[in-house]
């Protein structure tokens, strides 16, 4: 059977690694955070994280409609479809049910992180996610309109001031926020991640300080060959903090599986230690 979708994950792969795409800010990343860099194999990690990047790639473009048909009730689940088997992960369920009435859902760029929004827009939890508007504008109306965008209704949001996000908060929305990103304004807060000095956005802080009942949420995919695992946890905030909570979580995703996270193609560590990247200039 013709497969467009494969046939266009292998042509994207090769051609990005034959360009070498973000190679050396990748061997940046890995040289700096690991204590012996001698012994890490770039070329192993920068081909694998390639691939997983074309595979997902793939799916956003022939298969995102998959997600956008899934079954709205829980006691549907596992929920079958095209071969593939889609379940909660073991506690998800009392969480997923607990967004159902809003909050802040942090997430990173981790696996098929896309994936998830029209999965629980499906599961009727009101998403709203953060995102800055993609240019020339004909593509950014491609995005909202045929892949952030769930029986017809759009889920992003681009918020201009933090009014507007307090407002989606008190209007019992969940409200995203890719949180692996390095922040270079002003206000932004320090933290620790993967061992090293990072700064990020200061923004769920700042929603907690004003809103500190608002519950704080983290989401990812766990895919195999033939299943698809929506995990749901609620984390607790430190002193009104949640970026220890969060990079914990993320360090224990790398971890797992580190060329999932596709922000080792990011200048991650810029803002903190531009020097890494100097050579990349």
């Amino acid at each position: 059977m013709f497969k467009p979708g494969y046939i266009f994950e292998k042509i994207i792969y090769r051609l990005l690694l034959v360009s070498g795409w973000k190679r050396d800010v990748v061997q940046a990343n890995l040289n700096f955070v690991h204590s012996n860099p001698s012994k890490v194999i770039y070329t192993k990690e920068y081909k694998q994280i390639i691939s997983n990047l074309s595979r997902h790639v793939s799916e956003i473009l022939f298969d995102f409609g998959s997600f956008k048909r899934l079954s709205q009730d829980f006691s549907s689940y596992p929920f079958k479809q095209n071969l593939i088997t889609y379940k909660l992960a073991d506690g998800s369920e009392p969480v997923l049910d607990k967004m159902r009435k809003g909050g802040i859902f942090l997430t990173a760029h981790y696996g098929n992180y896309e994936a998830i929004g029209p999965w629980l827009c499906r599961l009727d939890i009101p998403l709203k996610a953060s995102y800055i508007p993609l240019k020339p504008a004909v593509l950014n109306r491609i995005v909202e309109n045929r892949i952030r965008s769930v029986d017809k209704v759009n889920y992003s949001v681009n918020a201009k001031n933090p009014r507007e996000f307090l407002r989606l908060l008190d209007e019992k929305k969940l409200f995203c926020l890719l949180m692996d990103q390095d922040s270079r304004i002003e206000s932004a807060a320090t933290s620790t991640f993967l061992g090293k000095k990072v700064h990020v956005n200061p923004l769920p802080d700042f929603l907690l300080r004003h809103r500190p009942e608002t519950p704080v949420f983290i989401c990812w995919l766990e895919e195999t060959a033939s299943e698809k695992i929506l995990h749901a946890t609620e984390i607790t905030p430190t002193g009104n903090s949640v970026n220890e909570a969060f990079n914990h979580w993320l360090e224990k995703r790398i971890a797992e599986k580190p060329a999932l996270w596709y922000g080792w193609t990011h200048r991650r560590f810029y803002s903190c230690n531009p020097e890494i990247y100097s050579k990349l200039e």
